[in-house]
């Protein structure tokens, strides 16, 4: 299984068609499948847990929002 320390404090923005969002993961869990993170929102900070899923190619990702955007886990960089 993926060792979780290589994922600290990776980083990812998404563009929500006005300003960035940026997420930080803060720990990952493959065993229980949860992910979470740190977003930025508009000058806020939340810390929130996420359930990681996996698509039929055994890539990671969770979904965020409303709209359930789908934020892999292969584009958060260092």
């Amino acid at each position: 299984m993926e060792n979780s320390k290589n994922y600290y404090l990776k980083e990812f923005q998404l563009y929500d068609g006005e300003c960035f969002i940026t997420f930080n993961i803060v720990s990952i869990n493959f065993e229980k499948k949860t992910i979470e993170v740190a977003i930025t929102n508009r000058g806020k900070i939340s810390v929130i847990e996420y359930d990681l899923n996996q698509d039929k190619n055994g890539d990671f990702y969770f979904s965020y929002g409303c709209e359930r955007t789908k934020i892999e886990i292969n584009d958060f960089e260092d």
